[in-house]
Parts: C-alpha cells; sequence; structure tokens
C-alpha cells in the first residue's frame, strides 16, 4: 500500500494540476497522463535518415552537372580558338581585276534608236591567296557608257586560279546593235569630238573559294572598270588608256 501510494505521489507529481477536473470521470481510472515533448533541432535518428531519401537538401552542391557545365564551356572556347586561327590563316582575299589594254574595231551611232560598237579588252585576273585557289562559274561581260549598255552580254569560258597565280583574257565584246536614248548618242558624238570617252567594263558572275579538298558555297561576284579612253571619231584599233583602270570587285 505505501508503494501505491508513492507511485501515485510520483505521478502526481509528474502531472500538471488540472483546474478542472472533470467530475463524470471513472474514479477507478488511474488519471495518469503522459505528455511528450518534442525538442527544435532534435529529430529521431530514423526519422532523419527517411528525410534525407525524401528530400533533396537544397544546399547539397549538384557536382556532375557543374563538371559538365565547365566541360561544356571549355570545349566552346577551345572550338572558337580553333576557327579564329582557321579564319585568319585561310581567309580569302578578294581576286583583282586589271584592265591592260583596250580596243575599238567599230562604231556606228549615226543610226539612232540604236548603236553598234565592237570593242575588246585585254583583263588580267589575279588571285592574292597563298592558301586558297578561286573557280569563276558562269562569268559575263558587257561594256556601258554613261550607266546605259552599249554591248550585249557576252558570255566568258569558266577560270580556275590556283594559288597565288594570275590569269589574262582577251574577250570580244559588241558588235551587235543595241537600242539606246538619243541623249546617250549625242553624248558619244560630243565625246568623241573631245577625244576621251569614258565607258564601264562590267564583270559578273559566281565564284567558290577551295581550300584543300574543301570547297565553299557559291559567291556572287560583281566587277566595274571605270576606262577613260582616249578615242576620236572614225579611229579604229587599240586605244590608248588614261589613267589606271580602276575596278572595284564585290563579292
Amino acid at each position: 500500500m505505501a508503494e501505491m501510494q508513492i507511485h501515485h505521489q510520483e505521478d502526481h507529481n509528474r502531472i500538471p494540476n488540472n483546474p478542472n477536473p472533470n467530475p463524470n470521470s471513472n474514479p477507478n481510472h488511474n488519471p495518469t497522463h503522459y505528455t511528450h515533448y518534442r525538442f527544435p533541432g532534435k529529430v529521431p535518428h530514423h526519422q532523419v535518415h527517411n528525410m534525407d531519401k525524401a528530400t533533396p537538401s537544397r544546399f547539397k552542391p549538384n557536382a556532375p552537372k557543374r563538371e559538365h557545365c565547365i566541360c561544356i564551356t571549355v570545349f566552346v572556347l577551345l572550338l572558337g580558338i580553333i576557327l579564329l586561327i582557321l579564319w585568319l590563316a585561310y581567309h580569302p582575299s578578294k581576286p583583282r581585276f586589271t584592265v591592260a589594254s583596250a580596243a575599238v574595231y567599230g562604231l556606228n551611232a549615226t543610226t539612232p534608236p540604236f548603236m553598234s560598237i565592237s570593242m575588246q579588252f585585254n583583263i588580267v585576273i589575279r588571285n592574292p591567296n597563298k592558301r586558297v585557289s578561286i573557280s569563276f562559274d558562269r562569268l559575263s561581260a558587257y561594256v556601258s557608257y554613261r550607266n546605259q549598255p552599249i554591248t550585249p552580254h557576252v558570255m566568258l569560258p569558266p577560270l580556275f586560279l590556283e594559288k597565288h597565280s594570275a590569269v589574262s583574257l582577251s574577250p570580244e565584246i559588241g558588235g551587235v546593235p543595241v537600242p539606246v536614248s538619243v541623249e546617250l548618242t549625242n553624248g558619244l558624238v560630243m565625246d568623241e569630238t573631245y577625244g576621251v570617252v569614258a565607258v564601264k567594263l562590267v564583270l559578273y558572275g559566281r565564284l567558290r573559294w577551295k581550300a584543300g579538298d574543301i570547297n565553299s558555297a557559291h559567291y556572287g561576284l560583281y566587277v566595274k572598270c571605270d576606262v577613260l579612253m582616249g578615242l576620236r571619231k572614225g579611229f579604229v584599233g587599240q586605244v590608248p588608256l588614261l589613267g589606271s583602270p580602276v575596278c572595284d570587285v564585290n563579292t
């Protein structure tokens, strides 16, 4: 009996006093209650293990993803450096066109609105590249005067220029009547009187660059050469060039 009283006293001391006891409770029931206290920061070991599996930590570094990003960055940088070196080594320069001489074999501007002129030019084409060759496709030429064509378009044979080489062409252009305006005919007659005629030789087509066994895509080619000739009415043959003809090359 004494032991029971002691146990009851201990339990009574463990349970906080209830200011409002339930009068309908069973008197024979032991009113012992157990209260569980959870301290912040302390979690049972088995719960900590389950939490690590269920919820990934946001503070845990993702090493594989970081290494993957670093590898991609290094690869892109190396690829950019290689492409830059190849571009500096094989970047092709434009071909150079020069009009070495010109000749007039026939000029008839007395039957407007048509004009017939036959001309021949000696054209030198140079490839300044030491590592890249050039292939010309569908190359055509015509002559214009005061921004109006005075000869029909003439197809030139395809050309291939080796590295750091040059080729010479002497195409004959014209010989077929071409419709022109009256102002152009009067202007040509006036220029012949002064003995100075300025014409423009136009070449256009396509080209490809070749480095080793690699061929580039086709690029458009448009060349304009301003030719200033010493020409008087009735003169036939090679005419003197006044100054160095300047050729503008666009690709």
